[in-house]
Order: C-alpha cells, then sequence, then structure tokens
C-alpha cells in the first residue's frame, strides 16, 4: 500500500492497552520523529491508524554509554547508526481496516466507523455509509504482529478517516492541519452540534480564535444556529489580535452582516467600538429569581438564612418580590418579619446587596417590552444571536445575565420539543441551538451545576435541542459528571495536572494522550478527541486571517473609511485602558 514511500522503522514489542513499540530504521532520524504525529502501520491482515505518543534513543550495549565516541568522531558515529544506536518510537493504534477495503476505495468516498462506546467519548463513533464503496473503520481490537512495517500517513490515509470539506453528505468543517502535513482536518459538525462541547487550553492560547474557528463552521455550514454570551466583546465585532495590541481580526458580524445580530447589555460601549445595527438589550427584577440568586450568592456574599427569607418574599409578593424588597423601609420590614415570620436581619442584609443590581445599567424594574423573546424571535428566524456585556463584564453580571437568559430560552425550547414529539410535524422541530458561554466553570463546579441551567443542559445532551460550547481554562473546576457529557474536547496546552485529568475524564485510551497535550505548542494548536472525529488528533489550528475570510465569509463586507476605523480603534484602545 505504501510502496511509494520508505518504510520508517519495525515494530518490535507493545500490547493492545500499552501501545506498540516502534524501532526505526538507520536512514531515519530521530528529530523527524515529533509526538502528535500521525503514523500507518501496515499488518498482515490490518491497517493501523497510528498517533506518535513517544520518542526515545536505544543503544545495544551498555558499553556504548559506558564510552561515546568523541564529538569530533562522525565515523564511528556513523557505524553505530542502527545497529549500536537507533531511536524508537511508541505509537498508539486509534483505527483500523482491511487492506482490501483501503484499496477498493476512491478518492472522496465516505467512511464508516462502528461505534465503540455508547458515549463515543474516545472519538470511534458511528459513520452511516454513504457509498457502497465506503470503507469501515473500527475501533482497535489487536495488535500488528512483529516487524511490521511503519509509514508516514498519507493525505489518501487522511481523507479517508477525517474526509473533506466539500463532501456533499456531511456537513464537515476543516479545523486545521495534521502537524507535518498540508492536508485538512476535518470534523463533523452535525455530530457536533448535537451534543454539548468544551475549547479548553490555559490563558494565551488562543482558546477564543479556536472558538471564533468553530462558530464560523457552524454558521457557514447552517449546523444550527448560535448564542453567544460574549463577555469580553470578541466575537460578535473587531477584536484585538492575539500579541498584537493594535491589530484586530473581524468578528461574526462582519462575516456574515446578514445572519449574525449583536444584541447589547452595554449599549454606549458598542456604540464606541463602532459597531453597527446593535440592538438594546434590558432586563427586569420580575426576571429574576432565587435560583439565579443562588448562583450568584458567592458575588453577593449572600448567607444560607438569606437566601431562606428571599424564597419567604417570593411566596408572598411574587415575582415582584425583589422590586417589593428595595422599596421597604425598615418598619416595613419589621412588619412584614412579624406577620410572616421572616429574619428581619437576613432580609434587611439581603435588601443592602441586592442594591447593587441598581449598579448594572441593563437591569431596570419593569422592561417596557420583552427582549428575551426579541432574542427567541431572531433565532427561531435562523439568526445567529451575540450578546455583548461591555463594560458590564465582571464576574457578577455576567453569570446572572447569562443564566437568566439561557433559563428562559430553555423553557421555551423544551415546550417546543415537547410539542414537536407530539405532533411529528418537520414545522414544529426547534433549530438546533448551541449556547456558548465563557468562564464555564463558574457555572458548573461541583457546587452550583444544580443551581444553573447549564449543568441541566448539559446532561440532557440533545434531548430538547440544546447544546453547550463551553470555553474555560481551568477545566477541573467543571463537575465530573458535566465533564464526562462533553462530546467532544478541543484543548490547547495545558500545564497545570488537575486540569489536564479532567480533560480525559470518561475516555478510554487517554493515559497515552497525557504526553501528547503536554507538548502542544503555546499557540495554533490543539488535541482533538470526542463525538466529532473518529479519532483523536493534534492539528496546527486553522490561520484566522485574511484568507479564511474569503474562504468562510458570507459576502466581502464593505471596509469603513480609514478616518472612521481609527477613531473607533482610538476609543477601543481607550475603553480597554491602552
Amino acid at each position: 500500500m505504501n510502496s511509494a514511500q520508505p518504510p520508517l522503522g519495525s515494530v518490535i514489542q507493545g500490547s493492545l492497552s500499552q501501545g506498540l513499540e516502534v524501532r526505526l530504521h538507520p536512514d531515519v532520524s530521530v528529530e523527524d520523529m515529533r509526538v502528535g504525529k500521525f503514523l500507518v502501520v501496515e499488518g498482515a491482515r490490518s491497517r493501523f491508524f497510528c498517533m506518535l505518543t513517544d520518542v526515545s534513543l536505544g543503544t545495544s550495549s551498555n558499553r556504548i554509554i559506558a564510552n561515546p565516541p568523541h564529538p569530533d568522531d562522525d565515523f564511528l558515529r556513523e557505524v553505530l547508526a542502527g545497529s549500536g544506536t537507533y531511536g524508537t518510537i511508541e505509537l498508539a493504534p486509534m483505527l483500523m481496516f482491511t487492506p482490501e477495503e483501503y484499496a477498493e476505495t476512491t478518492n472522496g468516498t465516505s467512511v464508516q466507523s462502528k461505534k465503540n462506546d455508547s458515549n463515543g467519548q474516545n472519538g470511534l463513533a458511528s459513520y452511516q455509509p454513504q457509498s457502497s464503496s465506503s470503507i469501515e473503520l473500527m475501533p482497535v481490537k489487536t495488535i500488528p504482529r512483529h516487524f511490521s512495517q511503519v509509514y508516514d500517513a498519507s493525505e489518501r490515509d487522511f481523507r479517508a478517516v477525517f474526509g473533506w470539506e466539500d463532501d456533499p453528505h456531511r456537513r464537515n468543517f476543516a479545523i486545521g492541519q495534521p502537524l507535518d502535513m498540508d492536508v485538512p482536518i476535518c470534523i463533523d459538525l452535525d455530530r457536533f452540534v448535537e451534543r454539548s462541547n468544551g475549547v479548553f487550553g490555559k490563558s494565551g492560547t488562543g482558546k477564543s480564535f479556536l472558538t471564533r474557528l468553530l462558530l464560523c463552521g457552524i454558521i457557514r455550514k447552517q449546523a444550527a444556529v448560535n448564542l453567544i454570551f460574549d463577555m469580553h466583546s470578541e466575537y460578535g465585532w473587531e477584536a484585538v489580535r492575539e500579541g498584537k495590541q493594535f491589530s484586530t481580526v473581524k468578528g461574526l458580524r462582519q462575516l456574515f452582516p446578514g445572519q449574525v445580530q449583536i444584541y447589547t447589555l452595554d449599549p454606549a460601549s458598542t456604540r464606541r467600538r463602532g459597531v453597527r445595527d446593535a440592538q438594546e438589550l434590558y432586563l427586569s427584577y420580575d426576571q429574576i429569581e432565587v435560583e439565579d440568586l443562588m448562583l450568584v450568592r458567592d458575588e453577593l456574599n449572600l448567607s444560607e438564612a438569606s437566601l431562606e427569607n428571599a424564597i419567604i418574599l417570593r411566596n408572598e409578593f411574587g415575582n415582584a418580590w425583589i422590586s417589593q424588597l428595595l422599596s421597604m423601609t425598615n418598619e416595613e420590614i419589621q412588619f412584614f418579619c412579624e406577620e410572616k415570620r421572616g429574619n428581619k436581619s437576613s432580609i434587611m442584609a439581603l435588601q443592602r446587596k441586592l442594591n447593587r443590581l441598581e449598579d448594572m445599567k441593563y437591569m431596570r424594574p419593569v422592561c417596557p417590552q420583552n427582549y428575551i423573546k426579541q432574542i427567541l424571535d431572531s433565532l427561531t428566524a435562523g439568526k445567529h444571536v451575540v450578546i455583548e456585556f461591555g463594560a458590564q463584564s465582571n464576574m457578577l453580571s455576567y453569570m446572572l445575565a447569562t443564566n437568566l437568559i439561557s433559563r428562559r430560552i430553555h423553557q421555551h425550547y423544551v415546550h417546543q420539543a415537547e410539542k414537536f414529539l407530539q405532533t411529528k410535524n418537520p414545522c414544529d422541530r426547534p433549530r438546533q441551538l448551541v449556547i456558548t458561554i465563557e468562564e464555564a466553570h463558574r457555572f458548573l463546579d461541583s457546587a452550583t451545576v444544580r443551581q444553573t441551567i447549564f449543568g441541566i443542559i448539559a446532561r440532557e445532551m440533545r434531548k430538547y435541542f440544546v447544546t453547550l460550547l463551553v470555553v474555560d481554562q481551568r477545566p477541573s473546576g467543571i463537575d465530573n459528571e458535566v465533564m464526562s457529557q462533553i462530546g467532544t474536547r478541543i484543548t490547547a496546552l495545558l500545564n497545570d495536572e488537575k486540569d489536564i485529568d479532567a480533560i480525559f475524564t470518561g475516555v478510554s485510551g487517554g493515559q497515552s494522550l497525557r504526553s501528547v497535550l503536554a507538548k502542544l505548542d503555546s499557540k495554533q494548536q490543539a488535541l482533538i478527541i470526542g463525538h466529532a472525529v473518529p479519532m483523536p488528533v493534534v492539528v496546527r489550528t486553522r490561520p484566522y486571517d485574511e484568507k479564511f475570510y474569503t474562504e468562510i465569509g458570507d459576502v466581502a463586507w464593505e471596509e469603513k473609511p480609514d478616518d472612521e476605523v481609527f477613531a473607533a480603534a482610538e476609543l477601543a484602545k481607550a475603553d480597554l485602558g491602552f
């Protein structure tokens, strides 16, 4: 199968659980072997797709180690190379199929894989065949024999496993390329949006750019509608290019002007950034429930007694309980406590701390219109919605607004999904919705996950056509049960051992991938595992640049005059404190 290229080495030992050990041939430099590289092993009956997980040096005698050649003795080093000294690599087999099936396929046919486990967490998920000449990708349940030859994976290998972007049968999206080849690695967007997913990585590794790539793919391929809670104003309009203080990249509204709608909780900040046609968004006190306050109890420093008295107030005054509380005098609170058996000191403390709501520019005692319904109408019409926070991006404000809006939208989707299940009418089927949240561990940690709508959505998977795209630098802060439900994990560099352990929660064979994750570059590299890819893979992520704008954008955006761009940039820099 690989007669056109020379073999790199031979399998000398290994096991199904620990992987394969390969001895490199003398003419192959160990320096060309990099962790994350994709290789193919030709067995007697099957072909194995493997990922390189470790590189090491070996010698045939301890005497060589005790008396190494002189640094200038090139001749002796050449004599020893391949016999006395050699390189070895460790491979983790990921997929297998029979060479006969591979030989029958033609360039551009689809592939099929058998389901490996119910969660699909190791990426070996069930693909439906689209061609009679398709091959069957299978989970690895055996290993090749001794001295099987190892080859570099070819472009055809990558196409067989990961498909191609213009496949008419699938919504494939090229997320990047292998570390050492110029061939696209695609994710299946239909499989991606049907489960909750995560983008992880330590600060500065490009999580926002990765997320923006994924959102562009979902919009371009019409795989779902997006609701994006844009904490730092990075997705809707122009954002500062990472590492270049005065350079910007385009946002979703600029690339897809007819498909993306921006709502803002801070209209003044949004206007200063030069955003066009953003709609104002306000929330009211009567939309806040006690469960929302439980989520932000630490930010508001609320005691358990205050929350218990909040329930008493809600039972008495209904949805208007916050407005009523904020307007009450000390005498009225005293009378209320005597009549309803409330605790005066707890209610007064609750009143004092809820006064912070008045500092939020988007909060109103009563709203003249239902802004959340406007967002729902936009989503129902197929529009992608970005909610900007502007200067209202402190954690209290972000968590409160995000939870409040998502809970009401989820309630609508539950109603629509139940209606669809009853009528079976395709017109009643809700559009698949992906909700993007940042600082996800704040919503999904073990202490608060039961009080947030996002914990419910993550556990429901795709039951009501709503899934999450969580963006976080501390995956260890996310509840283990929720992490186990994350379908596809796109992970940039992580250093903390707890965070690395969290990434591989529920992942079969995760131990062999730990070294791969630890060796990623700090920029533009990511490990992808899970439901949307047939096997784990390390990629150089697709550049988010002018070429990408041309390839992915809806229409060519009419650029603003230079003086207008400059003025908007100066205002934005002033907002950021530059």
